[in-house]
């Protein structure tokens, strides 16, 4: 049995149509090429080995996922500097257009006019926003955010965010900044990339008090990960409680194993049923979407 296979053998016998992944990444070649430079280099926000399992053009990687059975993704672009998210997000549209199970995304900088090219973005159709403190090294309380967060709450968009400070810690990542964003803009639909790692606890404990705020599961659980970041095995209840709120995530292309593992992973989970696995690899996300199925 191939891994196509494979991975679709897991939803069909859950009875589920096929997967939500929230953390994917389409990107211009260019940008996407120096991502996959940098993890080669194992670069200091890497920190060790990281092969890319899918290292293909783009087209073979829309046919793999297409292959897994994924009936929708994002194109997670990102910013690291000023005056590039603009250009990032009118690529990410096109690339919306004309990959209709793409959810059309978009990204956002602390500059100025940062609401003003968000607020154009839901306008123009946007379904999720990608916000990465670690790799573009800023503060999310940073004043040039205040509007941008608040646009974002009122139009109720996701926010895929990596602020967890793994795979190694940025200037602003952990649990603190995005705790004082969500005082201020408690409505806020933030979904925390990797579960937080490795800051698991602190951010199940925002869960608790932020009804918006949600999980992926990108990377987490598998022994890449487990081996420098490990989940506590004493919070699986309290992932299990916020059930609802777990979403399946892949960072395909850019993981250093196969995309099964990545599933194969959740199945195996302590205390975890059949339903569980259904929100997270679909409904949970469909929901939030407002997908069909």
């Amino acid at each position: 049995m191939d891994e196509s296979e494979a991975v679709r053998g897991i939803w069909t016998d859950l009875g589920l149509p096929g997967l939500v992944d929230v953390h994917t990444h389409f990107m211009p070649k260019r940008v996407m090429d120096k991502v996959w430079q940098y993890f080669d280099a194992a670069g200091p926000l890497v920190g060790r080995a990281w092969p890319i399992t899918y290292r293909t053009d783009e087209a073979h990687r829309l046919d793999t996922l297409r292959g897994f059975g994924v009936q929708a993704f994002t194109s997670l672009v990102y910013a690291h500097k000023p005056d590039m998210a603009a250009w990032l997000n009118q690529w990410a549209a096109q690339f919306a257009a004309t990959t209709p199970d793409c959810l059309p995304t978009a990204t956002f900088y602390p500059e100025p006019g940062a609401a003003a090219y968000v607020a154009d973005a839901i306008a123009r159709g946007t379904r999720v926003f990608k916000a990465h403190v670690q790799v573009g090294g800023y503060d999310p309380t940073d004043p040039l955010l205040r509007d941008v967060w608040g646009v974002l709450e009122d139009a109720g968009v996701p926010v895929v965010i990596h602020c967890g400070s793994g795979p190694a810690p940025g200037l602003h990542t952990g649990p603190e900044p995005i705790a004082a964003v969500l005082a201020e803009h408690p409505r806020l639909r933030l979904v925390v990339a990797h579960l937080g790692m490795p800051e698991y606890v602190e951010f199940l404990d925002l869960c608790d008090r932020h009804p918006e705020v949600r999980l992926d599961t990108t990377m987490a659980f598998t022994p890449f990960a487990e081996e420098t970041m490990p989940f506590p095995p004493d919070a699986l209840p309290r992932l299990r409680e916020h059930g609802d709120r777990v979403l399946f995530g892949s960072d395909f292309p850019n993981i250093p194993y196969g995309y099964l593992e990545a599933i194969t992973v959740l199945t195996r989970l302590d205390g975890m049923d059949d339903d569980w696995l259904r929100g997270v690899l679909y409904r949970n996300a469909a929901r939030l979407f407002e997908l069909a199925g």
